[in-house]
Order: C-alpha cells, then structure tokens, then sequence
C-alpha cells in the first residue's frame, strides 16, 4: 500500500522519528515521508514510532491501496543493475 506521513513532534525526538521514517519510507519534504510499503512494514514501523512519541506529539499516516494494471505486452527488466 502507498502511505504518505507527516508528523509533529518534540525537537528532542524529531531525529529519532526522522531515521525510524527514512529506513521505510523516502524523505519528501521537512516532516513528509511516502513510499510503498507492505501491511508486514506498516505493522513494525507503527510499533517503532509508537515505542518513541509522547501524547504531545503527532503522527499522521495517510494509506492507500494502489491497484496496478497493465495493457499489452509486459515488459522484463534487468534486475542485475550495477550502482
């Protein structure tokens, strides 16, 4: 499912909210992540965001189901690329 998160929360745990976010999701804009992630990923990073924030913070996550088709001839791609 694609999930979008924002948040807001203390200074003294924005960092560690930030990396718990960037191990699964890509970094957007200031507190704005998004990306894809299975129902197996949103479980264990809810239960990492929940270890962390406060009753005075705030995190929002925004889920969607995306549903992929495709028309005519799929097409392979090399999964052996080289960064």
């Amino acid at each position: 499912m694609y999930v979008i998160c924002v948040y807001d929360v203390y200074a003294k745990r924005c960092l560690k909210v930030m990396n718990i976010l960037r191990k699964y999701l890509f970094h957007v804009q200031e507190s704005v992540f998004e990306g894809e992630l299975t129902p197996k990923q949103c479980t264990d990073l809810n239960k990492e965001l929940n270890d962390i924030i406060k009753d005075d913070d705030e995190v929002i996550m925004y889920y969607k189901q995306l549903n992929r088709m495709v028309n005519g001839k799929k097409k392979s791609f090399n999964k052996n690329i080289l960064i």
